[in-house]
């Protein structure tokens, strides 16, 4: 979840217009915006869905020899309560998922500092070349010399898909505050629209029905749209079990639950 402050006194973007598209120009109702992407018609998995930023792991995000800064691989399985590898894969992963979809790319030349301008028509071709899997990350930070910044990102949930789902996915849910000197451009094949939405505006475009998104999608736009600011928001879940959710039946008709494990 790519979020940042909701300019004050300015418009904030609209989720999803009558027509269906993504749109600009409601007043301001929320504090905070999130970048989502609305996935192509064509997507066998949430076709016409408005999504985060995401995708699947490399096993090459694991490489031991990653350039990383910012809390280790060790204190990151220990907070997920996975392996170090395994914690590196899914951070990594996160990271590089948002450059590929997004154009954003959480990394520097230092531990601190600030992060690499990667407006350059040059960066395109490196995003395609991740997209393909013809490099990897690692390859992408050394030949740059940047090192991956984990300090920037935070872990919300865990969830993973009913059993009932044909498809199903073990997701981890990360955040991060939109950098300064960087652009969101939701420039990838995999989705038709990309924008800033205010939270407030998704929801009621999604209860009205002119916005399709899966339930843990809605339950974390809800929470967004909670949060005073980005920064508040951008804060490491204290708790972080296991979440499933699964149908259960009352005198309404049926219902999805959510439970932990």
């Amino acid at each position: 979840m790519l979020v940042r402050d909701a300019e004050v006194g300015a418009s904030d973007p609209a989720a999803v217009d009558d027509s269906g598209d993504v749109a600009d120009g409601s007043a301001r109702t929320s504090a905070v915006e999130v970048f989502m992407l609305r996935r192509v018609s064509q997507m066998a998995f949430a076709p016409s869905t408005m999504v985060f930023p995401g995708g699947g792991v490399d096993e090459r995000d694991g490489e031991q020899d990653l350039p990383w800064a910012g809390p280790s691989p060790v204190q990151w399985g220990a907070r997920l309560g996975c392996s170090p590898t395994d914690a590196q894969m899914y951070v990594a992963a996160a990271i590089r998922e948002v450059f590929e979809e997004c154009g954003v790319l959480l990394a520097g030349p230092s531990a601190s500092g600030p992060l690499a301008p990667v407006e350059a028509e040059r960066w395109r071709g490196v995003r395609d070349a991740l997209i393909a899997r013809d490099v990897s990350l690692g390859e992408v930070l050394r030949d740059e010399r940047l090192v991956l910044r984990s300090d920037l990102v935070v872990v919300k949930a865990h969830w993973v898909t009913p059993v009932f789902e044909p498809r199903r996915f073990d997701t981890w849910f990360f955040a991060v505050h939109m950098p300064r000197g960087q652009i969101a451009d939701g420039d990838t094949s995999e989705a038709d629209h990309a924008a800033w939405v205010a939270p407030r505006e998704l929801l009621s475009a999604y209860a009205a029905g002119r916005a399709s998104m899966l339930p843990p999608t809605v339950m974390w736009v809800e929470e967004i749209l909670q949060a005073s600011s980005a920064s508040e928001f951008v804060a490491h879940a204290e708790h972080l079990p296991l979440i499933m959710p699964e149908v259960v039946h009352s005198e309404l008709g049926p219902a999805m639950e959510v439970v932990e494990r």
